[in-house]
């Protein structure tokens, strides 16, 4: 069948949408030109080619279509759990990043002047593993710290890599994004992660997580259609954010106080006896000590510290009860409770307990659990793990709540002054940038006896190391199959979309195998990408012949089908209301108050950060087609409550001042109605203060330059929304 494509579906289309952001020197493709490449497609080379996006972590699967070396489109995979069929405007916009004039194009050194020189790859392997192997022979291998924003290889090469020299310290971005949100559930029910059924939902709360800003594509449709299907939606955030179009009730609370909205809620089921009491006597251990702790968390003492009123949390409790068990609070990520304050990780634990209340575990329209597939033990011994190291990953001690699959990476570079650290390495990684204050991580990571970031752009993290190492981007290379659970679960590749376009850069995988050669370790990667993904593969029975062809395959026998969760991966394999490792971490054994580090006084407002449709965060700031939308529409500028910029004669576009006890900054004003009065709302994107990103440079300010370094007791988690500022009108 023919499909006819006009200037309207163009631009309204996936295709319309990939061409506008399309590789071809990051610029804009109009339709004449796009119509005019098709017409004469005859005479060019033209492939597909399947990949997975990089624009964040979701990874959504897309096939692209290639002409003379070339991306001209990209459509997203309709069998792809998180994309369903559809890429967001990041995504698109991303691939802009293969022809980035900023991007790295050769290894680098910092000189003794501070400048970076170019060197070969012969002399930085050399310099790097000699550095490598004089810090295990005086330190030990726990002296080496890896930090990482996982993605397929990266996550199997660099654990490879630190395990075979000795060392556990390999960290992921967890303590910036939701590394309290995992730790806290996983105490209350045995796994970091679920979903809610929202399109078949009766009532869903949102706590500070918009679907429409931090974009799945898939979730944004399971939105919508509960939306169009009756479903009442709830989000509770001090902003009203983009998803709020869908919902129902925009609630705006106080930042930092939604654990105090949950127990109140809680108090009210409870009190009144409106909870599944079957549920709760057969599936779970220490509902007594919780509900015996409840009676002092009124709706009347909520409102005074959340600013909703006590009738509102009780209708809210109310209506989420009639609708069980077809209702819950959706688990939320890193704006509400992901990393952002005191009470983060207590926070994700009475959201467990209060979904807990409803009886909703398996319920279709409840809290769901989807099934994953994985890889299977690979025979071949070329592929055998190295030794397990001896020790555990640092920081576990100190922050023994925190999930050890993450681990606290800006307490690990903590102990660089401590003589504790002495070597980091950083892949995909934009550490110094955005996991904390910057200021504070720079001055760490200049310190160690080794420093080292793989990366595609200059970055904070890049300029703070003594080495630079030029990754390829995501589009040329292949790297091994991403297993995705969903309602139904699939494998997806990233294969080779483009050509390598500068000699000089190497993907993730040669990188990490020449390093283990070059340190001594090169038994443990004696194998090519290749073999490695097609090993995988068959263990499931698929090959990479297959995949590369197919780019997606779904396990359709796996398919979800609602099924009451009974049983949990717990230490009493239920629902735990009270946990052991949290009284010992110096919590009570079921969540209670735990006030935020600081609250608002007069003149002075919490710093609220989150993410937009176009951005995720540090990562994106430096693509053209994106930062265009940025200053054509204003988004950097900072939101404040319109009553409350009146009180302080701040007008819209007006330049302030916005200040904590660290730092200082100017920029342009937003004053809305979409923001609580009691914050100001600063995008986590901009600000960058990279010279050599040449798009985003001097644009906005950056969050976490307001933000004192500081870790969440127990969970580990960066604490990024405990910063009060003041803001004053520029000249007033």
């Amino acid at each position: 069948m023919t499909q006819d494509i006009t200037r309207r579906s163009f631009v309204k289309g996936g295709i319309g949408a990939a061409a506008a952001t399309a590789a071809l020197g990051g610029g804009f493709v109009s339709f004449n030109s796009w119509s005019a490449a098709q017409a004469d497609e005859a005479a060019r080379e033209v492939k597909k080619a399947h990949s997975l996006c990089n624009s964040c972590s979701s990874k959504c699967g897309f096939t692209a279509t290639v002409v003379d070396g070339n991306v001209m489109t990209m459509k997203g995979d309709e069998e792809h759990p998180y994309c369903d069929g559809t890429l967001c405007a990041r995504g698109y916009g991303y691939a802009a990043v293969a022809y980035s004039p900023d991007r790295l194009t050769h290894p680098m050194k910092r000189t003794d002047s501070g400048t970076f020189e170019a060197i070969s790859w012969d002399d930085a392997l050399s310099e790097i593993s000699s550095k490598i192997r004089d810090i295990i022979d005086t330190d030990g291998p726990e002296a080496l710290v890896l930090i990482q924003d996982p993605r397929p290889s990266g996550s199997y090469y660099t654990k490879r890599f630190m395990n075979a020299l000795g060392s556990p310290n390999v960290y992921t971005h967890g303590v910036s994004c939701n590394m309290s949100k995992v730790s806290g559930m996983t105490q209350a029910i045995g796994a970091g992660d679920f979903n809610s059924d929202v399109e078949n939902a009766n009532m869903i709360m949102f706590l500070g997580r918009s679907y429409a800003d931090g974009i799945r594509p898939a979730s944004l449709h399971a939105l919508q259609a509960a939306h169009e299907n009756g479903t009442k939606v709830v989000i509770v955030d001090p902003r009203h954010n983009n998803s709020c179009v869908y919902a129902d009730e925009w609630i705006p609370i106080k930042p930092g106080t939604d654990l105090a909205l949950i127990l109140a809620m809680a108090n009210v089921l409870v009190s009144e006896g409106l909870y599944d009491q079957d549920y709760i006597a057969n599936y779970t251990v220490g509902f007594e000590d919780w509900a015996s702790r409840l009676p002092e968390y009124t709706p009347e003492w909520a409102e005074e510290i959340t600013g909703i009123p006590a009738e509102t949390i009780t209708r809210l409790a109310h209506e989420m009860w009639e609708a069980a068990p077809a209702s819950s609070i959706e688990q939320g990520w890193r704006a509400a409770f992901g990393c952002a304050h005191k009470n983060s990780g207590e926070t994700a634990r009475a959201l467990c307990l209060f979904n807990t209340l409803l009886g909703c575990w398996g319920a279709e329209g409840g809290a769901v659990f989807y099934p994953s597939v994985s890889a299977g033990k690979l025979s071949d011994s070329r592929f055998a793990a190295p030794p397990a190291p001896s020790g555990k990953i640092l920081g576990s001690a100190q922050y023994p709540l925190a999930a050890a699959s993450m681990g606290v990476a800006t307490y690990a570079l903590e102990q660089i002054p401590e003589g504790l650290v002495k070597g980091v390495i950083f892949y995909q990684s934009n550490c110094v940038g955005g996991y904390s204050n910057p200021k504070q991580l720079d001055e760490w990571v200049r310190q160690a006896e080794l420093s080292v970031a793989i990366d595609i752009q200059m970055t904070e993290t890049c300029l703070a190391c003594q080495y630079i190492l030029p990754d390829t981007s995501y589009l040329e290379r292949l790297e091994v199959p991403e297993f995705v659970g969903g309602k139904v679960p699939v494998v997806a590749l990233r294969d080779r979309v483009l050509d390598k376009i500068h000699p000089e850069t190497k993907p993730v995988d040669e990188i990490f195998c020449e390093l283990g050669r070059a340190c001594g370790v090169g038994q443990y990667f004696d194998f090519t990408i290749d073999e490695l993904a097609d090993a995988q593969l068959k263990t499931v029975g698929l090959s990479l012949e297959q995949l590369k062809k197919d780019g997606i395959v779904a396990f359709n026998e796996k398919t979800y089908k609602p099924t009451p969760k009974t049983t949990w991966k717990t230490p009493s394999e239920k629902v735990q209301f009270v946990s052991e490792a949290c009284e010992k971490a110096g919590f009570t054994p079921s969540p209670t108050w735990v006030e935020p580090l600081v609250m608002p006084e007069d003149g002075l407002f919490r710093l609220v950060g989150g993410k937009q449709t176009i951005h995720t965060h540090t990562q994106t700031a430096n693509i053209a087609p994106l930062m265009a939308i940025s200053e054509k529409y204003a988004l950097e500028r900072p939101w404040i409550n319109a009553a409350v910029a009146a009180e302080l004669g701040i007008e819209d576009g007006d330049e302030v001042e916005i200040s904590s006890d660290i730092f200082s900054g100017r920029t342009k004003i937003k004053v809305t109605e979409r923001i609580e009065p009691t914050s100001i709302y600063l995008p986590s994107h901009y600000g960058r203060m990279v010279p050599d990103q040449h798009i985003s440079y001097g644009i906005g300010l950056s969050q976490m330059d307001f933000v004192p370094f500081q870790i969440e007791p127990g969970y580990g988690g960066t604490m990024s929304q405990e910063v009060l500022v003041k803001i004053k009108k520029v000249g007033a």
